[in-house]
């Protein structure tokens, strides 16, 4: 039998980042989609977060205060094993990447943010995880 997709507004997406404005912007992209947004400044509240709701997607900063956004996920993975992430940083590089891929992190998308690019890697992110998420069952194929 196959598992029915979550509903959109079944959805929670943690927004872990330092930064008021990179938070708000990314809220401002998710929301909208129809997601629940739950919102975290430190990499330690993000955990808290995790430990006490149902999280399915985490949008992290790689650069938080105290522990990294990497730091945050090998975390959060003992807490929800196989939470989808997306990794946000201005700091792109070769070696973030690896570090990324290393970690099983979905995507890294760099900021300044694009929002077709966080919509499209945030709807990919889900599906891969959940199957397809929306507010009408997905007839199988045969």
């Amino acid at each position: 039998m196959m598992a029915l997709a979550p509903e959109a507004r079944d959805i929670s997406v943690l927004i872990a980042d330092d930064e008021p404005s990179s938070r708000e912007t990314l809220r401002g992209i998710v929301e909208p989609m129809g997601f629940k947004t739950i919102l975290a400044p430190t990499g330690e509240q993000a955990i808290d977060i995790i430990r006490s709701m149902s999280i399915h997607l985490a949008l992290l900063d790689l650069n938080l205060p105290r522990m990294s956004g990497l730091d945050v996920l090998r975390m959060a993975r003992q807490i929800i094993a196989g939470l989808p992430a997306i990794l946000v940083t201005a700091d792109a590089t070769v070696k973030v990447m690896r570090d990324a891929q290393r970690e099983d992190v979905f995507s890294v998308i760099p900021k300044p943010v694009s929002k077709s690019i966080v919509v499209y890697t945030i709807t990919r992110a889900l599906a891969q995880r959940y199957g397809s998420v929306g507010d009408k069952p997905q007839t199988p194929v045969a």
